[in-house]
């Protein structure tokens, strides 16, 4: 695409730019971010492009963005006072929920369904029926619909939800609802569970359509405030917005389908992951993204990132589509504190960047890993984030001797070690959930660390999980937002479609899938595409005949059988998922239309300029194999040339992240410009 590409990732502590010139040059920044409005983070990184690197704002032909807005909406309660329209007997669908728990043993019990979204007085119910043959039973009662939504609008609503039961088979109920409040409140945001998950099980389907509504607003106000800005700003580019998936959409698009911007910045990172371990060489990969406030884990098998059903948002079940990221509070922000055994603990509470670790010099008191860092020698203070921010040691030394070194009885150094024996501790576990949790041995896998944290942690990640390659992108720092550059337009459309599998009609299929294919065709012509520049796939969810829960396969229709094939497909996935495949009678349950762009530009081609060949420097740091400092070398990461082996304990610095070879492991560099870390045999 002709112009300047520019993909903006925003973080809890950083907001990381890319910016890719028409000559194919690269510029990188990484500015704090304004938790108050992140928006502003995004249009000073544009000034920074008019004032440093020379970027005319009319020149700008592509603006991607992964944000956070849509989550931290829920995880701070800041979503849309929502009122939610269900058939008459179900309004209370979501707060029942199912009956399961996960703390089953907690002393005291919270509530696991998300009720807070639609609470019991902002609940009305009408009278409809449809049966689970899709049949009208009791037409729909349109007056009782127009009193439950004046009550509801009288209550100053700013959204609504509407849930009918089976509305997935028979959606005409669910739209005359919405032509009715838009002829009652005109503008006022309105989902409807046939088209935000139009597939069975009630309470999943509930809590997916009353999430998108409980977001709209903000995300609405959100992203025109951002277009707006960069109208402003002379930016004529559309604005591009990371869906859960790992796909982008316009922000038009997004704006109506808003729950699907969940974990939009994390997909970012597994993108850009995928595309440096294809061209280093490697398909089995594990993406552990370290920033600041978190640390997003990832599993890409066979060169596809697993896609899931349904993800989690504050504990709560979304059923959308979303690339298997598990994210815990672990990163370089993350707080070290003592709970009440004299335990040393780190995290989840997060300095941020507002006022961000001790060493930023902005007020923070409390120790955190970026402190423990500088103490043990791996930061240098006068070159962090490319030397934009000037770290004060003295400050560091001070939050770790009183938060964790003085109390425990500890040396500086012990501590700060300490520090990082324990959010190693915590994210090796993660790992192992994501993994052996699953029946995969990490041992086959290569680690990708990434963001500003993750070189730092590689070499002990890799060796706690039995992993012998580590591969250091070229950028690991902003490669979320290098991501954004080289994922594909998507968009995904599901239906139900409740059929027995062996003996299928082919013919039932095609009209289905063809009904599908146009909604997805009209969301990609409203990018832009045209149809040359979009392939197409199908898949089916399908389980077995009384079973609650579906797997999701290939289907082909240029296939002799297709259902035949999906069938074969299910038993085989079934068997590598549950260990067991019986052949009894399975049935359809949702088909899938996606259509995706053809292949973006490559986040991998983000490579580092060359600079000119230095001798490295040395400096004293600690590490967890020798009880005192030791001498390390200090490469640039520019500098290193095809052929150098640099053995560990050593430091590689770059602007956006410096890695941390330990003893025992030597780097080099690997195809793609990315460096290789390789496990040194056991003599």
């Amino acid at each position: 695409m002709a112009g300047y590409e520019f993909g903006i990732d925003i973080g809890g502590t950083f907001t990381d730019v890319v910016c890719r010139a028409p000559d194919g040059s690269i510029r990188l920044a990484k500015v704090p971010t304004t938790r108050g409005n992140p928006s502003r983070a995004v249009l000073a990184a544009l000034g920074t492009a008019g004032a440093e690197w020379q970027v005319p704002a009319g020149a700008i032909g592509r603006f991607t963005h992964g944000t956070t807005v849509a989550t931290n909406a829920v995880l701070e309660r800041k979503g849309a006072r929502l009122g939610l329209i269900a058939t008459e007997g179900f309004k209370d669908v979501i707060e029942i929920g199912r009956q399961m728990r996960h703390q089953m043993y907690d002393l005291v019990l919270h509530t696991e369904t998300p009720a807070f979204l639609a609470p019991g007085r902002f609940r009305r119910e009408v009278r409809e029926r449809v049966d689970a043959q899709g049949q009208v039973l009791v037409p729909l009662d349109e007056a009782g619909v127009r009193r439950a939504v004046a009550e509801l609008l009288a209550q100053d609503v700013q959204a609504i939800a509407v849930c009918l039961i089976f509305a997935f088979l028979h959606p005409a109920h669910e739209r005359r609802i919405a032509e009715i409040i838009a002829e009652m409140a005109p503008g006022l945001p309105v989902s409807l569970s046939s088209e935000v998950d139009p597939a069975f099980r009630e309470y999943e389907r509930v809590c997916a359509t009353a999430f998108d509504a409980y977001v709209k607003p903000l995300v609405a106000e959100y992203l025109e405030d951002m277009e707006s800005g960069l109208a402003a700003a002379g930016v004529t580019a559309t604005l591009q917005v990371m869906q859960s998936r790992g796909g982008l959409m316009s922000s038009a698009i997004a704006r109506r389908r808003p729950v699907r911007l969940f974990l939009s910045g994390p997909a970012g990172g597994v993108v850009g992951g995928l595309d440096v371990g294809l061209n280093a060489g490697f398909r089995d990969l594990i993406t552990v993204d370290i920033g600041g406030t978190s640390c997003d884990i990832a599993l890409i098998s066979d060169g596809m990132p697993l896609i899931r059903a349904e993800g989690q948002i504050d504990g709560f079940t979304v059923r959308v589509p979303m690339v298997d990221v598990t994210a815990i509070g672990s990163g370089g922000g993350s707080l070290a504190w003592i709970d009440a055994a004299g335990s040393l603990r780190v995290g989840p509470e997060s300095a941020g960047s507002e006022p961000g670790p001790a060493c930023y010099g902005r007020g923070g008191t409390r120790a955190t890993v970026t402190d423990a860092s500088v103490v043990l020698g791996y930061v240098d203070p006068q070159h962090f984030a490319g030397g934009t921010l000037r770290l004060q040691p003295e400050l560091a030394r001070q939050a770790v001797g009183g938060t964790v070194a003085r109390p425990l009885g500890l040396t500086l150094e012990e501590a700060a070690l300490g520090i990082h024996r324990v959010l190693n501790a915590q994210m090796a576990e993660a790992i192992r959930l994501v993994s052996i949790g699953r029946g995969i041995d990490p041992r086959g896998y290569a680690l990708l660390p990434l963001g500003g944290g993750g070189p730092m942690h590689g070499c002990a990640l890799a060796e706690d999980l039995g992993i012998s390659t580590i591969i250091i992108p070229p950028h690991p720092g902003v490669l979320a937002a290098a991501g954004l550059l080289g994922a594909p337009v998507e968009h995904e459309v599901a239906a139900a479609f409740p059929h027995a599998c062996i003996g299928l009609d082919p013919a039932l299929l095609r009209p289905a899938l063809a009904e599908l294919d146009a909604r997805c065709r009209a969301l990609t012509e409203a990018e832009g595409l045209a149809e040359t520049e979009v392939a197409i796939s199908h898949a089916a969810d399908l389980c077995y005949i009384g079973q609650s829960y579906w797997l999701e396969v290939p289907l082909r229709l240029d296939a002799a059988d297709p259902a035949g094939e999906a069938y074969a497909a299910f038993l085989a996935a079934h068997h590598r998922v549950y260990g067991h495949a019986p052949e009894l009678p399975a049935k359809f349950v949702n088909l899938r239309s996606v259509h995706r762009s053809r292949a973006g530009s490559v986040a991998s081609g983000i490579g580092l300029r060359q600079g000119k060949a230095t001798p490295p420097g040395t400096r004293l740091i600690r590490v967890r194999q020798f009880s005192t400092a030791v001498p390390a070398a200090i490469w640039q990461r520019e500098s290193i040339r095809p052929g150098d082996h640099i053995p560990g304990p050593a430091i590689i610095e770059q602007s956006d992240t410096t890695t941390l070879v330990e003893p025992g492991w030597t780097a080099r560099l690997g195809p793609g410009g990315a460096l290789l870390m390789e496990k040194e045999a056991r003599r």
